[in-house]
C-alpha cells in the first residue's frame, strides 16, 4: 500500500496525491495544460492520485512544474510519497535560506540552488536503489549527485498536515516513471516534449481534490 501527496504529502491505499479540503472530486481526466491550484496556506488541503504501481519501486524519476511566491517567505513541501510502514518514503521540499530537499526513506540530501526565483520552475528528481544513488534538475540542468541511504523510519502517515508547511501556488505536469531517467530523457521532459511515464500520467490521472484546490490553465509555457 502506497500513497502520493503534491504540495503537502503522500499517503493512500494505492497510490494517490493530496491538495485541497472542503469537496471531493473522484475522476480520470486529461490534465494536459492544466495545474492544480492552491490558493492558500491548509493543514488538510489536498489532492490523491492513484498510480499505476505494479510492483515495489527500485527505482524512479519524478518530475513536475511549480510555479509559487513563497520561496522567498517559508519552506513549503512539493511532493511526498508515503507506505503504512515508511511515511514521506519520498519527499521533495523546500527549505528557505537552504534549498530544495529530496529524501528517500528518510535521510535528506540538500540540493543548493545558484539564485531564488518565483518564475515557474521544472524539477526532476531520481533515484536508484542498487546504487543509492539521486539526482535533482532544475529547469532542464543537473544540480548535482549525491548517495542517500533507505530505511529511516519517520513519524506520521496519511496525516499530522502542518498548515506552515503547505504550498501556495501551482502544481502541474506531475509525471513518474518507475526507473531513472537519462540525461537527455529528463532534458526532453523540461523542454515539453513526451516521455511515456509508467507510475503517475498527468494526462490520464486519476484523482481525488479535497477542499480549496482549483484547476485552472497552466502559468508556463
Amino acid at each position: 500500500l502506497h500513497g502520493f501527496i503534491l504540495g503537502l504529502l503522500f499517503c493512500s491505499i494505492g497510490f494517490h496525491v493530496f491538495v485541497s479540503h472542503f469537496y471531493l472530486v473522484f475522476c480520470l481526466t486529461d490534465m494536459s495544460e492544466n495545474a492544480f491550484i492552491f490558493p492558500k496556506e491548509s493543514d488538510n488541503s489536498y489532492v490523491s492520485l492513484e498510480a499505476q504501481l505494479k510492483k515495489p519501486l527500485k527505482a524512479f524519476t519524478v518530475c513536475l512544474q511549480i510555479y509559487t511566491e513563497l520561496s522567498m517567505t517559508h519552506g513549503y513541501s512539493i511532493f511526498s510519497y508515503a507506505m503504512k510502514k515508511q511515511p514521506n518514503e519520498i519527499l521533495i521540499f523546500w527549505s528557505k535560506g537552504r534549498g530544495y530537499i529530496f529524501g528517500v526513506g528518510g535521510p535528506e540530501v540538500l540540493f543548493k540552488v545558484p539564485e531564488i526565483t518565483t518564475a515557474p520552475v521544472h524539477i526532476c528528481a531520481s533515484w536508484e536503489s542498487v546504487t543509492g544513488i539521486v539526482e535533482f534538475w532544475l529547469n532542464g540542468k543537473p544540480l548535482t549527485e549525491a548517495s542517500i541511504i533507505l530505511g529511516h523510519e519517520q513519524d506520521s502517515f496519511g496525516g499530522g498536515f502542518d498548515a506552515n508547511q503547505s504550498l501556495v501556488g501551482n502544481i502541474g505536469n506531475v509525471n513518474m516513471w518507475d526507473f531513472v531517467l537519462s540525461p537527455e530523457e529528463s532534458n526532453t521532459i523540461y523542454v515539453g516534449e513526451t516521455f511515456s511515464p509508467n507510475v503517475l500520467k498527468w494526462r490520464s490521472l486519476i484523482y481525488e481534490a479535497h477542499g480549496d484546490v482549483f484547476t485552472k490553465p497552466q502559468l508556463w509555457p
